[in-house]
């Protein structure tokens, strides 16, 4: 391992923590659907997707290139606490999100910290607003229309399949196939949103001089951002697992499973090509897509349009926090020491509000359902 200053070394525990944050806010991702139809009871289905997040972590690096030479200008003079800043903001705003249990990507309050931080400490011109576009922009906006499509289709599809099969054994089935679904999106999930946090790690070492501009994450970087994502989804972020699994629309087994085939594909599709899209958007955009497909399918639009202010306020505000944070990181030891005690300050408030109402394993799928809007369309079943 390289010699890490202090403040690199804080930035990269940092950058842990948020992908610590990351595992248990995107948990449902992969196992909301799962949980919701029965198909592997809670604590089991959170492990299966922390082992297999932790292998996506070792599939590719296009991604985490993507956010270590793409979104900030390496040679723009930024600092590691401007890094530092960026972090803050994206964790901040995750806990918020997560107290809420708002499915809002986590990808992009990484962005949106990193983009405001800089934007604050070193000026506009070291955000590559071509890369910002191309690669976070026009992906937040396509993949889950994208996903919604395949996943509505796909489900259509699976109806009209086994519309005179017996609907015992065809659920069984489709439970067995959500497993192997799902365990596709877990693997998905690591290869796209593990590499963020190892694409950032990257950048604080350039950063600080330890590694070469255009480097590659190091071995122990992959190692360790694939050990903390998998933590956090062991964990397991139930609120919005509640959320996804039973809040957007009441999901059958046929229907979990084209959700997460959708959302495999697209999410592994995406991560090939280095595109760090929002696997939360891609998977709420199935699910969504799957509560369209079936004949007299529902979709709770309320819900679905909480998450998609979420969606929008997401990069902005996390910019906005970061951007503060940066202000006083700038000014030196002390202004870091503010930013980090501020930080847990603003945990630890999260984490006692949370208690309140508390939600785990044993009431992860008590919903208080509100009423549904049907939809119009309807399957050729």
């Amino acid at each position: 391992m390289e010699h890490i200053p202090l403040l690199i070394g804080i930035v990269v525990v940092t950058a842990l923590v948020f992908d610590f944050t990351n595992g248990f806010h995107d948990t449902a991702n992969a196992m909301a659907t799962t949980i919701s139809t029965g198909a592997m009871k809670p604590r089991a289905a959170v492990a299966m997707s922390a082992v297999l997040n932790l292998a996506g972590a070792f599939l590719s690096v296009e991604v985490a290139k993507t956010i270590s030479g793409g979104i900030i200008d390496e040679a723009s003079g930024i600092r590691p606490e401007v890094i530092f800043a960026g972090l803050v903001g994206a964790i901040v705003w995750n806990l918020v999100t997560w107290l809420k249990g708002l499915p809002s990507s986590s990808s992009h309050a990484l962005f949106g910290g990193l983009i405001g931080a800089t934007i604050v400490s070193v000026g506009p011109d070291a955000v590559n607003g071509s890369a910002v576009a191309m690669k976070v922009l026009i992906p937040a906006v396509a993949a889950p229309i994208v996903a919604g499509l395949a996943s509505m289709a796909a489900t259509r599809l699976t109806y009209r399949i086994t519309r005179n099969s017996d609907e015992a054994a065809t659920t069984k089935g489709y439970r067995a196939g959500q497993i192997g679904s799902a365990a596709l999106v877990s693997l998905a999930h690591g290869t796209n949103d593990a590499q963020k946090t190892m694409g950032v790690i990257t950048l604080a070492l350039i950063a600080g001089g330890v590694l070469a501009p255009g480097a590659n994450p190091p071995t122990w970087v992959i190692v360790s951002a694939g050990l903390a994502i998998a933590l956090g989804t062991y964990l397991g972020g139930w609120r919005i697992i509640r959320t996804m699994g039973k809040g957007l629309t009441d999901i059958r087994p046929a229907q979990g499973f084209s959700a997460q085939t959708g959302a495999a594909a697209v999410i592994l599709s995406a991560s090939n090509l280095g595109f760090a899209l929002s696997t939360t958007q891609v998977c709420s955009g199935s699910v969504m897509g799957s509560g369209l497909g079936r004949k007299g399918g529902t979709v709770r639009w309320s819900t679905a349009g909480r998450m998609a202010v979420a969606w929008v306020l997401t990069l902005p505000a996390a910019a906005l926090v970061a951007a503060a944070a940066a202000l006083l990181a700038v000014q030196g030891t002390w202004g870091i020491a503010v930013v980090a005690v501020l930080g847990i300050a603003a945990a630890t408030a999260i984490r006692i509000a949370s208690r309140r109402k508390p939600v785990d394993h044993s009431n992860v799928n008590d919903f208080e359902h509100v009423p549904a809007v049907k939809t119009a369309m309807t399957t050729a079943a």
